[in-house]
């Protein structure tokens, strides 16, 4: 097929030697199926920022780190540079986070190369070569659904032990190779210490995939792992390889109102007594 203008300096340059063909355009991005250093692989290009769906972008960007204090006023201003800085880190936390989630154990594809808002990475294909399949896309038993959700569920405890949250998880950013699913689509991932928001964006990620899996499996449908992450979490107690029971149960304590006033005028009188002995003196 004809080069697309957005991977001609890419094919210039000698990191992608053909472009065999589209494979997907999403609200993000178009993805195209590639040549590159021999193999087949896929660049994603970005959609210009006037051009993408995804409008919640400051929702997902509080807490990123920016280069330098120009940057960020540039960015809190909104001006033109402003928005071409906002735009590369978006774009950048995708790779940030598929690298780093690669060495936490996450199944997610092999970043190779990031420039010029192209990001080369590994093709997931299913045991015939062709393309894998969106978790969406292909029928589940109920076993397998059982497992796939269980493995998804430890793919978001270890980006959390990682220090981050997907935020748009579902299944139609999940693809399903011949070793089960692959987490894809991450330049929305949250830094979970730093953005207030993580906490809610967690329980809703958990939740779809319990919606979804629930289609075949109802019983994934009473578990509760999303508040149960986080509170392990925020205990300072989350790994990689803690137990879920997929149950949490708040800890609610009952206020005792007549012994806090009770509290409150004992302290009173002691002031007022003190205050006392001190004039006598």
């Amino acid at each position: 097929m004809k080069t697309p203008k957005s991977l001609e300096t890419l094919v210039r340059e000698g990191l992608v030697e053909k472009v065999i063909r589209p494979l997907k355009s999403g609200k993000e991005a178009i993805v195209y199926v590639v040549q590159s250093e021999g193999e087949i692989r896929c660049a994603k290009v970005y959609k210009d920022v006037n051009k993408r769906g995804f409008h919640k972008q400051a929702l997902y960007q509080e807490g990123r780190k920016v280069r330098n204090s120009r940057q960020a006023r540039a960015m809190e201003k909104n001006s033109k540079f402003g928005r071409k800085q906002q735009e590369e880190v978006w774009q950048n936390a995708e790779v940030e986070a598929l690298y780093k989630l690669s060495e936490a154990g996450v199944r997610v594809p092999q970043p190779y190369n990031f420039i010029e808002g192209v990001l080369l990475m590994e093709l997931i294909v299913d045991d015939q070569g062709a393309a894998a399949p969106r978790l969406n896309d292909i029928a589940l038993s109920q076993e397998l659904a059982i497992e796939y959700h269980s493995i998804l569920i430890r793919d978001v405890v270890k980006m959390l032990c990682a220090g981050l949250v997907h935020g748009d998880l579902s299944e139609f950013n999940i693809l399903v190779d011949a070793n089960g699913p692959v987490i894809i689509d991450l330049p929305q991932a949250v830094d979970a210490a730093a953005n207030n928001n993580a906490s809610i964006m967690l329980e809703r990620d958990v939740n779809n995939l319990a919606d979804y899996f629930g289609r075949y499996a109802p019983e994934i449908l009473t578990t509760n792992y999303g508040k149960e992450i986080w509170h392990i979490y925020e205990s300072g107690n989350l790994k990689p390889d803690c137990l879920l029971t997929g149950s949490f149960k708040p800890n609610v304590k009952h206020v005792d109102v007549k012994s806090v006033i009770r509290e409150i005028n004992d302290a009173r009188e002691d002031a007022i007594r003190r205050k006392y002995e001190q004039n006598e003196m």
